[in-house]
């Protein structure tokens, strides 16, 4: 005797509370932590630099009596910067729109779409502008590599930060690494029995940084994929196997160094004074519209001598 079968007495639809997408989350990037923010209001321009030469060197003199005092000056000088203009835009037509199952939402998948397109352009750039070697003070490989038992981590970002001090007066605060790196010092014996008899907690970048002395460890946790559109996906994690221990205050201000700026030209938002701007708009020819998403920015490396970059610390 025939009977409904379950196919028959249902049709799949789609779930609306439910949906599948790789949004990576924003604390894997570090492109907009890793140095204070400047916004600017030109795309260039210039900015003045004092002389570190001058302002360290010791040239106070006794004054004997009834005599001037001993005289001195500084140099100045100026460097420039320049923010590239970096955009990106989906078109949605009217007829995607309209034939759209709920929970799609065009707008706001696209939005968030190339929002997260743009956080990987920032990171990589970042990490071409300033993490890599032949750009600091100081390149070093640590000897031996800190995945084998008897590395020292530790001590080698020590050794960093002493060398930076010597070089700048100035004490390194943030330590900046890879994920692979950060995987590698989790196990690493070094860091391990520097708490195992005082604290049950697992490694954090909490916990490195209070082990390293400085107060900040940023984690590169972002992936991108290399692949053109339609060939087979080859992802990477961005940042290799490095670290950069390096300088940098709170804000920027006037006299103020560090070891890198992010400076961000608001004149692409339209007055509305944003590093950053998505906009829509009509495209009547193509009956579709344009979610676009549009950003300038250069991380610009202020002062070399303020950051000592370890390459390829794992094996």
């Amino acid at each position: 005797m025939p009977q409904p079968t379950s196919t028959d007495v249902h049709v799949d639809a789609i779930l609306t509370n439910m949906s599948v997408a790789y949004m990576q989350e924003a604390y894997a990037f570090v492109a907009s932590r890793a140095f204070p923010v400047v916004n600017v209001a030109k795309q260039t321009d210039k900015y003045f630099t004092y002389s570190q030469a001058d302002f360290f060197r010791d040239q106070v003199q006794r004054r004997a009596d009834g005599t001037e005092s001993a005289g001195t000056g500084y140099s100045l000088s100026t460097a420039s910067y320049s923010c590239d203009v970096f955009a990106l835009h989906k078109d949605i037509g009217d007829q995607t729109r309209a034939n759209s199952d709920s929970p799609l939402d065009p707008d706001m998948d696209a939005t968030r779409f190339l929002s997260q397109q743009m956080l990987i352009r920032q990171e990589r750039q970042w990490a071409t502008d300033a993490f890599a070697t032949g750009i600091w003070g100081t390149d070093a490989t640590p000897s031996p590599l800190w995945d084998a038992a008897s590395s020292t981590p530790i001590a080698d970002v020590e050794l960093a930060k002493n060398t930076v001090l010597s070089n700048t007066g100035y004490v390194p605060n943030t330590v900046i690494m890879s994920y692979k790196v950060f995987s590698a010092l989790i196990d690493n014996s070094d860091i391990v029995d520097r708490i195992k008899y005082t604290s049950t907690d697992s490694v954090t970048e909490d916990l490195l940084a209070r082990l390293f002395g400085v107060d900040r460890v940023l984690v590169m946790a972002s992936v991108y994929n290399s692949a053109q559109q339609g060939a087979t996906a080859s992802y990477a994690q961005i940042g290799d196997k490095d670290v950069l221990v390096c300088y940098t205050p709170p804000s920027p201000g006037l006299m103020v160094p560090s070891a890198g700026y992010a400076l961000n030209w608001t004149g692409i938002s339209a007055g509305l004074g944003q590093a950053s701007a998505i906009s829509r708009y009509r495209l009547d020819e193509r009956r579709a519209d344009r979610i676009e998403i549009e950003s300038a920015f250069d991380f610009k490396i202020v002062s070399s001598a303020l950051g000592y970059f370890l390459s390829n610390c794992t094996s």
